[in-house]
């Protein structure tokens, strides 16, 4: 049982039955949480709409609120204190699908701000302890690969999760009630399983349990911080621009995210193992030309009249560029201490949340006078992001951090 008093170590769990092992707990949790987020994703900007009467401004307050976890998640490292980081990942799961059920219930702006909050801590602070779970019970050889099939396994829930409400929201005239309650009590008992059925599995390397800032960490530290103030544009203002822009409804807005995890389910695996043999370097390269181009064509829909199937389009690439990011985990996981995985994953995810807290209020305001701009500074982070990526060696690991390492 998870809260037994002897620990299954990594090299024990080989001879336990595969959907025991820690991969098969890896994807059971990969799977759980995006039961709740993605159905949350799907419905909330119409839910916003039609319910709150939200503008720009109030969704932009809402996600910074979403994002102020995120920002606090260095807090893991004092919770770590109390509980090991695989019953800190379930139980935050327990309190995402808890907030996630009960979302619909409070319809008004500070409602949603609180169950907001509420299922924000839980999702921050499991994707920050899974984050490092994965590293932690992943070899470096083989930790490309397998960060794309859990990436695969992440899409295919969003895209059951997405696809029953293309196949029922109108069909049956669902209510917002019913489908944030199934969404969110899935992943509650999908949690409440994984403590019931796995072991208590123990990583070889002890984490640090303090704050921990290196300085040969600084290129990690920086791109960190420029994925969480580009991703947040993305995540607020794309969805947001489709329902407001261009009228998506439900239906039209969950087909689009379907279309995109079902590319992702493809996709994802053969990405591991282009990183694996072409290195993070080159990927996350790609990466971000990618996303600057796609922030580019954004604004080109405010200055051009190039219609919803170019937009839609426009969304689906951007969001397999973004299913390139696990790269910069490999990438960390290649220059790091073992036993500073843990502590840096919490330092990392609030400086990923640094500006991501402050830019989707102030973006927000902007957004009402020129959409359009708002992306054009997205793309500019993109390109910062790519002149950082530059500077990663082509074989990086603990002493060669960066292309200049080798000169100090």
């Amino acid at each position: 049982m998870l809260f037994a008093r002897t620990a299954t170590t990594l090299e024990e769990a080989k001879s336990l039955p595969r959907w025991r092992r820690p991969e098969a707990l890896l994807y059971l949790m990969a799977a759980a949480q995006p039961i709740s987020f993605a159905t949350w994703s799907a419905l909330i900007n119409n839910f916003v709409i039609e319910r709150a009467a939200f503008t720009g401004r109030e969704i932009g307050w809402l996600q910074s609120v979403r994002e102020v976890p995120g920002f606090l998640a260095i807090g893991v490292i004092v919770v770590l204190w109390l509980m090991r980081e695989q019953v800190l990942a379930l139980s935050a799961l327990v309190l995402l699908g808890v907030a996630t059920a009960l979302t619909a219930a409070f319809p008004s702006f500070a409602g949603l701000l609180t169950l907001t909050l509420l299922s924000s801590i839980g999702f921050h602070y499991f994707e920050t302890v899974n984050q490092s779970l994965q590293l932690q019970w992943t070899t470096k050889a083989e930790a490309p690969r397998r960060l794309g099939r859990i990436v695969a396994v992440s899409s295919g829930a969003s895209l059951l999760a997405y696809g029953l409400l293309v196949l029922t929201w109108h069909r049956f005239n669902l209510s917002y009630e019913l489908v944030f309650g199934i969404a969110g009590g899935s992943t509650a008992l999908m949690a409440v399983f994984a403590a019931l059925a796995f072991p208590r599995f123990e990583a070889p390397n002890p984490q640090i349990k303090r704050l921990l800032l290196r300085r040969r960490y600084w290129l990690y530290y920086a791109l960190q911080f420029m994925a969480g103030a580009r991703r947040q544009i993305f995540v607020v203002f794309a969805a947001f621009m489709m329902v407001e822009r261009f009228g998506f409804d439900v239906q039209a807005l969950t087909s689009l995210f379907l279309i995109n995890y079902a590319a992702n389910i493809v996709v994802a695996p053969l990405l591991g193992r282009l990183v694996a043999h072409f290195g993070e370097k080159r990927a996350l390269m790609i990466e971000y030309t990618g996303l600057a181009a796609v922030f580019l064509g954004y604004g080109a829909l405010y200055q051009f009249d190039l219609g919803p199937l170019f937009a839609a389009g426009l969304y689906v690439a951007d969001h397999l560029f973004f299913a390139m990011a696990f790269a910069l985990k490999t990438y960390f996981q290649k220059i790091a201490d073992p036993a500073d995985i843990a502590p840096t994953a919490a330092v990392a995810f609030t400086i990923n949340h640094i500006a991501a807290v402050a830019l989707p209020a102030a973006l927000g305001y902007l957004w009402v006078t020129d959409p359009s701009a708002v992306f054009l500074l997205a793309a500019g982070m993109a390109g910062v992001s790519l002149s950082l990526a530059l500077m990663i060696p082509r074989h990086p690991e603990k002493g060669n951090e960066t292309v200049f390492s080798a000169r100090l």
